[in-house]
């Protein structure tokens, strides 16, 4: 991007970092209130590296493996939220939506699409069912106790062991800190 880093991670991280940041302050005045964050279970593929942090990574899959890094940075950024929050009555979730069928491969190589276009008619979800899991973390009675979770099918789920790593939430939070000028 302009500002120097990878679409994917600047998109998916750092913009939706900065949003949280700039509505905190509004956010726990209006408690109890929560924060849903959209991730997705390709977190599991995800590397991420506090030192490179915004960088696109290297090889012949950058792109997709870009999008991982974004996601693990997701559910990374719920965690950390939660633990910042904790008593202020701002809770927050990074959520699974499912494969759903939006303009996710649009900047996939024209050679690939008919292989990719058959597999999202097939098995991703419509718009409206992806929402549901977010829908269910915004207004489900009930969730508090699991600020900072993640989940896939309205349902709590296990991320990723790296997603877990409170040493890497935090060192994400602060490098997005002075990624974004905060």
């Amino acid at each position: 991007t302009e500002d120097g880093f990878s679409l994917s991670f600047q998109v998916n991280h750092l913009g939706h970092f900065l949003l949280t940041q700039l509505l905190l302050e509004r956010l726990q005045s209006c408690a109890p209130s929560r924060v849903v964050i959209v991730a997705s279970r390709a977190h599991c593929a995800g590397r991420l590296h506090p030192d490179t942090l915004g960088r696109p990574p290297p090889g012949p899959l950058s792109a997709f493996q870009d999008y991982c890094d974004s996601k693990l940075a997701n559910v990374l950024h719920a965690r950390e939220l939660a633990t910042r929050l904790q008593g202020t009555q701002v809770t927050c979730y990074a959520v699974h939506p499912g494969f759903v069928n939006t303009e996710l491969f649009r900047h996939t190589p024209l050679w690939l699409k008919p292989f990719f276009l058959p597999l999202v008619w097939l098995f991703f979800r419509e718009a409206d069912e992806g929402a549901q899991t977010s829908l269910h973390c915004a207004t489900q009675e009930g969730l508090e106790c699991f600020s900072g979770r993640y989940f896939a099918d309205c349902r709590l789920q296990e991320p990723w062991p790296l997603a877990r790593d409170d040493r890497l939430a935090q060192a994400l939070w602060e490098a997005s800190e002075r990624l974004v000028g905060l």
